[in-house]
């Protein structure tokens, strides 16, 4: 058992699932309760307004005609797929239909077929009329079929129904043909479909590599010293390529090393010592930006 849900969720309803829905003036109050329960509610139905592309369905959905006051249905759907809400709660647009119908849309079962026409459907069922001549020629557009899955799926997302309530006028009441020029069993595969597509998380957000900092210039290191350090400024020339990989590494800043400096400052100069052409010393800039050429990303 479902409580209808309010006008305004009826709305958003539709518009989150994707769909373009223009509201009349008056709709969310505009129904027939008055003659008769509204709820709980059990299913979709989808009907075909018998008209062609010249008349106004919408005005005829809202207002009705000599015999059968409006609103004929919650929501009009147009050629053009917009979806245009005329009315709230008990609307005349399911009339009576077939109670084993209604059984199998409550326990989400494959449908009978209609043989009675004994049970109040407008209490029961969300009704969608769809702008066609429901002559099986005049075609259904697109953006028409798609409006009526995503209509459909709205409302079976927000019940927690699964496709199996969404019928057919044809399929409610003996004696309907609407819709004609697509097949409800085909409409129903496309709402599972829909349903079926969870929504996709949002992408993780790609993390901002943080800065490469150069360790600090080791006090100490100078051409002809004995250091530790040594060994770490000949690793990184030998990763930038101005010291061979094959010279074994060692404490000592020799001559090896003060060549490998030289050619370093050779190509980038901007690090070599004021007025000279022949630079062996590496100082702290020159450090940093070896470090940065070797490991920086």
């Amino acid at each position: 058992m479902s409580t209808p849900m309010s006008a305004a969720r009826f709305l958003q309803a539709l518009r989150n699932e994707g769909l373009t829905v223009v509201t009349t003036p008056g709709w969310e109050t505009r129904n027939r309760n008055h003659k008769g329960p509204w709820g709980p509610v059990h299913g979709v139905m989808v009907h075909a307004t018998v008209t062609g592309p010249k008349v106004d369905g919408v005005r005829i959905c809202r207002d009705g005609y000599e015999g059968l006051p409006g609103p004929l249905c919650h929501g009009v759907i147009r050629r053009d797929g917009s979806v245009h809400l005329v009315g709230y709660g008990r609307t005349n647009h399911a009339g009576s239909g077939d109670p084993d119908v209604l059984r199998a849309v409550i326990n989400e079962k494959p449908l009978p077929a209609d043989n009675e026409a004994t049970t109040d459907g407008n209490r029961h069922f969300y009704g969608f009329e769809c702008e066609n001549l429901n002559d099986g020629k005049d075609p259904w557009t697109p953006a028409q079929l798609e409006a009526i899955e995503k209509a459909a799926a709205a409302l079976c997302r927000v019940h927690g129904w699964d496709e199996r309530p969404v019928i057919g006028h044809l399929e409610w009441q003996p004696g309907k043909s609407d819709p004609r020029g697509f097949t409800m069993p085909a409409m129903r595969d496309r709402v599972a479909d829909r349903l079926g597509d969870k929504p996709k998380p949002a992408p993780k957000p790609t993390p901002t590599p943080k800065p490469y900092v150069p360790p600090v210039f080791p006090a100490g290191l100078a051409p002809g010293r004995t250091t530790p350090s040594a060994r770490a400024l000949q690793r990184v020339l030998k990763a930038t390529g101005f010291m061979p990989k094959a010279t074994p590494e060692a404490d000592n800043y020799g001559p090896v090393t003060e060549a490998s400096v030289n050619r370093f400052h050779a190509a980038h100069p901007q690090y070599r010592a004021a007025g000279k052409t022949y630079d062996p010393n590496i100082g702290p800039r020159g450090w940093a930006y070896l470090h940065r050429l070797a490991y920086g990303r």
